[in-house]
């Protein structure tokens, strides 16, 4: 479910659910955030290095079991959960650089808002698949993304459910670097292994006094988009778009 390894203060994780793309599901929202907490106050750690494993970085929200939460009541949630994995990226102190491998979809691109550096493979695609899905933004997204790559780029992307080439998301300014296939975890490595080689101190305080401004923000986007999207979860146009993804078809949302 998760890889974890270390070297040269430079703790890898890895998602590992390659059978589905590495989308998540409630255990693997559980890991990465048991992951990130145990790395944030680990003293041999300085970076975390974030990844996938096979063609996908991560597909998102698992939609299987998204449907399931949305029609089953009695369905028990992780301890964390998608809420608890957003709070450790959001409180995360050190350095976290992330390596896009392969497709990225909802929380597999939203999560480069909380990137401090991200490197993305030429053949990668990202995609914020919300109104696709009839819901509304996540994980901060509608204040971090117009800060990170303007108003109208975060808008075509949160608004058109459309991909992103590896090529668009750095012209935009939402990766850093784009790397062929086989350069880039070495390429994620290497920058990783620099920020690790300094003190750890020094990086926690950079880090926090690059993101201590942005907190208040993050906060009241995350209340606004938690609570546009309970109210859109369970919708028409989101049981249209489960039972379509469930039944393999293309939603249909006419009057909508």
């Amino acid at each position: 479910m998760l890889q974890v390894s270390d070297e040269r203060r430079v703790r890898t994780l890895t998602l590992d659910r390659p059978e589905a793309l590495n989308a998540f599901n409630e255990a693997l929202y559980d890991a990465l955030a048991d992951a990130l907490l145990a790395a944030a106050e680990d003293p041999e750690v300085a970076v975390v290095l974030l990844t996938g494993n096979g063609r996908g970085f991560s597909a998102g929200t698992d939609l299987l079991e998204m449907h399931r939460i949305a029609t089953d009541p009695t369905f028990e949630r992780g301890r964390h959960g998608f809420p608890g994995l957003v709070d450790a990226l959001v409180d995360f102190p050190k350095p976290l650089v992330v390596a896009v491998n392969g497709v990225g979809l909802g929380i597999g691109a939203t999560i480069l808002g909380f990137a401090d550096l991200a490197f993305m493979s030429s053949t990668a695609r990202l995609k914020c698949p919300f109104t696709s899905l009839g819901v509304a933004p996540e994980a901060a997204s509608s204040y971090l993304l117009p800060r990170l790559v303007g108003r109208q780029d975060a808008a075509w992307v949160l608004l058109s459910a459309e991909w992103v080439s590896a090529a668009e998301a750095q012209a935009m300014g939402l990766v850093w670097r784009v790397c062929e296939p086989d350069d880039l975890l070495p390429e994620a490595r290497r920058h990783a292994e620099v920020l690790a080689a300094r003190p750890v101190a020094s990086l926690v305080a950079v880090k926090r006094a690059m993101t201590a401004p942005l907190r208040a923000g993050i906060d009241a986007a995350r209340e606004r988009e938690n609570a546009a999207f309970a109210e859109l979860m369970g919708g028409p146009a989101n049981l249209e778009a489960l039972n379509a993804f469930a039944e393999g078809r293309e939603a249909d949302f006419t009057g909508m």
